[in-house]
């Protein structure tokens, strides 16, 4: 008998271990999320959001990424992109170029701004990282949760559609 036939009532899947693994697993994520976010927000004045697409285009290096790629890499449509990238553009973090292999197309870089925030938020979130992700984690099990948590992200990664 699988694990999903023996659930016969709210309360057995409410105590489903499965179940309350992942909404642990959520929880914390969505904390960690508002603690390291927030301190962005106050320390750098940028969201936890823009700080991930400042690290995309910072990894990407010269000559930048076009709008589809940095959907692609944030789970994002192209318009919420496109929006982002926009505020980011009026904050002047990065700004659009043109395309060297696309007459039509347009590349989003880092600004010397958007490199010094970069490197700002960076610095503010290791610091943050370490506080309350590193640190309540018993010693020995860093390693391996670190790995573990990159063969979950990998395999989401690769189940998910590409958007077009």
């Amino acid at each position: 008998m699988s694990k999903q036939a023996g659930i016969k009532t709210a309360k057995e899947a409410a105590d489903n271990e499965l179940i309350l693994a992942f909404g642990r697993l959520q929880g914390a994520a969505n904390r960690l999320e508002y603690l390291l976010g927030r301190a962005l927000e106050e320390e750098c004045g940028i969201s936890h959001l823009m700080f991930e697409v400042l690290l995309i285009l910072g990894r990407a290096g010269a000559p930048g990424l076009s709008m589809r790629t940095i959907a692609q890499e944030q789970v994002l449509t192209t318009g919420g992109a496109t929006r982002l990238v926009d505020r980011m553009v009026t904050a002047g973090l990065v700004a659009r170029a043109d395309s060297p292999d696309d007459r039509r197309g347009k590349l989003v870089r880092l600004t010397p701004l958007g490199e010094e925030t970069t490197v700002r938020a960076s610095r503010v979130h290791v610091e943050n990282v370490q506080r309350y992700f590193v640190e309540p984690l018993p010693v020995e099990d860093r390693e391996r949760f670190a790995e573990d948590l990159r063969i979950l992200s990998h395999t989401a990664r690769d189940v998910l559609p590409r958007l077009r």
